[in-house]
């Protein structure tokens, strides 16, 4: 979400409550240096694969040691960008060479996860594997199954549980702060059109897997899992229902993938999620909302806000409060060492995250491998977030309602 869209929402939303910027403490958000060094293998090179070597590359500690890619184009550039990592065009000759990297991170298209992520956990290798796990519920399991028997780490790429914000932002859902979950909603907005140019007319479908109805987990599915587990892991539960419709609003281009979807997840205490993402508009960009008796947040990946209503009880930390002032509305920024920082006259310092939330999952899962550091989202979560955005695009598809079975999320 960009700045003024940022202010845009304070302005409308603050009314007679305290905005509370939640900014997390300076050692959650700390840059990566692992004690020991490890060896990274990037698989797909694509968008997120780019995304992901830019990120390994400001960590101390880390060297890449290898990238895979079926496409001569992408492995190039790749190669080219890490500096020196050796490439293949298949995984599997990656495994049998290349013994001494031991963490692999797994950035392909969604429905080629399962055999990658099965053939990396038996060879002994540790598991960063991108959400949604797989595309069907069935693949999704197999991950899971084939983590819990490994030895190794598995971390499933769930970014929320890694932002140092959004654990602040937890700390304070969890306490009286908020109190009673009210309503909540997400959005994801963007203008962008998924489709991706092919080097050749008949590898077109390849490239554009997310319009692949037969794979694709449309919006629901490819970027909703993502800002659904937040809420799971918030209220520590999962929904027991899903309903959604959808259609193209701007990309008329033949495809059958909505470019616009909603869809709605109920809760077995009676909470209830609205979401809503797009493809044809970026206004108010990505968020989520949570309502509570006490208070709302307003969590939006590098930035959390936390507006207080006026009849909240005083919890004790607004004495560690720096006054802002958002339009007519006084805000109160809420900052960690706040008498340290004071006297260093730093307190407007550290106002969101100095790097994206992709950098502080990966950094997760690399200080389980080097450090035996907790995993901080394991297969078992992956799987069952990747389970409520495939069904929330099965509802979304049909434009009806798709029960899901609690049995599904307990694993298998």
């Amino acid at each position: 979400m960009n700045e003024t869209d940022r202010r845009t929402f304070m302005r409308q939303s603050a009314g007679a409550m305290a905005a509370v910027a939640l900014l997390p403490e300076l050692g959650l958000a700390r840059p990566v240096r692992l004690r020991e060094p490890v060896v990274v293998g990037v698989i797909g090179a694509g968008r997120q694969g780019r995304a992901i070597l830019g990120e390994l590359q400001k960590m101390e500690g880390v060297s890449i040691g290898a990238i895979c890619d079926i496409d001569e184009r992408r492995l190039d550039a790749g190669v080219r960008r890490s500096q020196g990592a050796e490439g293949f065009a298949d995984y599997r000759a990656m495994l049998d060479k290349r013994a001494d990297v031991k963490a692999l991170v797994i950035a392909t298209p969604t429905h080629l996860h399962r055999d990658i992520a099965l053939a990396a956990l038996a060879a002994g290798r540790h598991v960063y594997c991108e959400t949604p796990l797989a595309h069907t519920v069935e693949d999704c399991q197999a991950i899971a199954r084939a983590a819990r028997g490994s030895s190794g780490v598995f971390h499933a790429g769930l970014q929320g549980r890694s932002n140092p914000v959004y654990k602040l932002a937890w700390t304070f859902f969890r306490s009286e702060a908020v109190r009673d979950p009210v309503a909540m909603r997400a959005q994801s907005n963007r203008k962008n059109s998924w489709r991706t140019p092919a080097p050749d007319p008949a590898r077109d479908r390849e490239f554009n897997w997310r319009l692949d109805p037969a794979v694709s987990l449309g919006l629901a599915g490819e970027q909703g899992t993502q800002q659904f587990d937040v809420f799971h892991w918030y209220l520590g539960a999962y929904p027991v229902r899903a309903r959604g419709g959808g259609s193209i609003r701007l990309h008329a281009d033949g495809r059958e993938v909505y470019d616009t979807v909603h869809c709605g997840l109920d809760f077995e205490s009676g909470v209830h999620l609205h979401y809503e993402a797009t493809l044809a508009s970026t206004y108010g960009g990505e968020y989520e909302v949570l309502h509570g008796t006490n208070a709302s947040m307003w969590l939006a990946w590098t930035h959390g806000w936390m507006f207080k209503e006026s009849d909240a009880p005083t919890q004790g930390w607004e004495v560690y409060a720096n006054r802002q002032r958002f339009h007519n509305d006084q805000g109160i920024t809420l900052i960690a060492e706040a008498t340290k920082l004071a006297a260093q006259g730093k307190l407007q310092e550290g106002i969101g995250l100095p790097n994206p939330p992709l950098y502080y999952a990966l950094g997760d899962f690399l200080r389980s491998v080097s450090e035996g550091a907790p995993v901080v989202c394991g297969a078992d979560e992956g799987a069952r977030a990747s389970i409520v955005g495939i069904l929330a695009n099965r509802a979304v598809v049909t434009g009806g309602t798709v029960e899901i079975d609690p049995s599904l999320l307990r694993g298998g």
